[in-house]
């Protein structure tokens, strides 16, 4: 680890430390919730910059949107990103953002700081119960109702996918509205969703028409991960040789990240861009996606394709795609040759999405 991490670390635990108590009972008084309608401006805090991570709170969004529908939605935020992701969904009022790098836009930084406390909010919702800043921000807001994050207690009943970064804040978020005297809801926690447009998916399909041969059903790569997520080139060209012998009546691509590198030395058809939301529609066109934990592959679980993910050092049961037909595989555990049994489950079940194909 470099010093500037190491430092980052040092840092980020100092501040879990001093914030980590900030909401518990003890210091937040109890109060119920007599009408749903009094809810009308929500600020949710997420401060990451993050596409994989701001995708992953979208399950939260809705569940918020459900049970508030009179109500408006604040993010607090970090970076641009956000008002992108955000963009279709009507009950985001606006994002609120911190600068990427605070120390040089300090001023910047102070007055979105001072803008949560000024704003009269109903409730204030922190997404990560490990955000020191999340945890402040809902301290600092005016809100009547203040929800930290936290699991007072135990879930009344197991669930198999609490530990999902997506799916926990949902589960924490339902244990907390108990508490406010509203009834349990055991409603299925809804899936990433980047709320394209028809539009948008049929430009994604003329788009991806002009890289493949329409008459084939699609397979898509992406080789690329941060840091020890990211798979050798001997890995992947390794797995791509295979691929092509097993599905060389498919199409091929590779959808390249933002760095302009790829794993298999670009010797499959490719797609670039560095728009989002393009993305996501040509995604959103795919019969399947193949790549290693990454914000690529939660963009296309946000557009409901079919993912395999493949994990090496991630978390598998806080990271793996969920929905459309997806499933996450340990590396470590699972030998290529298991690959296109899965492989082939996935594509003989089809694409179970949100967003038809477009045609």
């Amino acid at each position: 680890m470099s010093v500037l991490g190491k430092i980052n670390q040092f840092r980020r635990g100092v501040m879990r430390g001093l914030t980590k108590n900030i909401g518990k009972p003890k210091t937040e008084r109890d109060i119920i919730l007599v009408d749903k309608t009094e809810i009308k401006r929500v600020l949710i805090c997420r401060p990451n910059g993050r596409l994989g991570n701001l995708l992953l709170i979208t399950p939260l969004v809705q569940e918020v949107e459900e049970t508030f529908p009179n109500c408006k939605i604040d993010l607090f935020v970090k970076g641009g990103l956000a008002p992108i992701i955000f963009e279709n969904y009507e009950v985001v009022n606006k994002t609120i953002h911190l600068p990427k790098k605070p120390f040089k836009s300090l001023i910047e930084y102070i007055k979105v700081w001072i803008s949560i406390t000024s704003e009269p909010y109903d409730m204030a919702i922190n997404v990560d119960q490990n955000s020191s800043s999340g945890r402040l921000a809902v301290k600092f807001s005016r809100a009547k109702y203040k929800f930290y994050g936290d699991l007072d207690g135990e879930l009344t009943e197991s669930k198999s996918d609490y530990d999902h970064i997506a799916k926990y804040p949902v589960y924490n978020f339902r244990t907390y509205l108990t508490k406010l005297g509203l009834p349990k809801k055991n409603k299925i926690v809804e899936s990433l969703d980047l709320k394209l447009s028809i539009e948008e998916i049929a430009n994604g399909k003329r788009i991806l028409d002009h890289i493949i041969d329409p008459s084939k059903r699609t397979i898509c790569l992406f080789t690329y991960a941060t840091g020890e997520k990211c798979f050798s080139e001997e890995w992947w060209e390794s797995f791509y040789s295979k691929l092509k012998v097993e599905y060389r009546n498919y199409n091929i691509i590779e959808i390249l990240p933002i760095e302009n590198v790829s794993q298999i030395g670009f010797q499959a058809p490719t797609y670039y861009s560095k728009d989002i939301r393009e993305m996501g529609s040509v995604l959103a066109n795919v019969d399947l996606f193949i790549g290693a934990d990454s914000g690529i592959m939660h963009l296309a679980s946000s557009v409901q394709a079919p993912v395999m993910g493949l994990f090496s050092v991630s978390e598998l049961k806080k990271y793996e795609p969920y929905d459309g037909g997806s499933v996450g595989i340990d590396t470590k555990k699972c030998l290529q040759p298991e690959y296109f049994k899965i492989i082939n489950s996935i594509l003989e079940n089809g694409k179970l999405k949100l967003y038809p194909k477009a045609v």
